[in-house]
């Protein structure tokens, strides 16, 4: 199982495409929306990690595709909206499914 990663954030992309974690920059709603379409149906792709931004901004489209899916969609801080802590995306993952990765 890998993560897959929606930002709307270029800078957050790059660092994680460093870190191997493949993704995808979504711009508005309908890419959005692709986006989600092309992570289900990726065998491989297990949890979505989304960016805080692009969670804020298409609260509705966010929503429908963790009521709609058997993915794991978790929110992450990114360059735009980053978290005063300190946690590791295993921890971010962990706290969503109660479980340590």
């Amino acid at each position: 199982m890998r993560m897959y990663l929606l930002s709307s954030d270029e800078d957050t992309l790059t660092g994680f495409r460093l870190a191997g974690v493949e993704g995808t920059l979504v711009e508005n709603e309908e890419a959005l929306r692709a986006a989600f379409d092309f992570a289900r149906k990726e065998e491989t792709v297990g949890i979505v990690l989304v960016t805080r931004s692009l969670s804020a901004a298409y609260p509705n489209a966010v929503l429908e595709e963790k009521k709609r899916t058997g993915l794991l969609i978790t929110e992450i801080p990114d360059m735009k909206n980053p978290d005063a802590g300190t946690d590791s995306i295993t921890a971010y993952v962990r706290d969503a499914v109660g479980i340590q990765v």
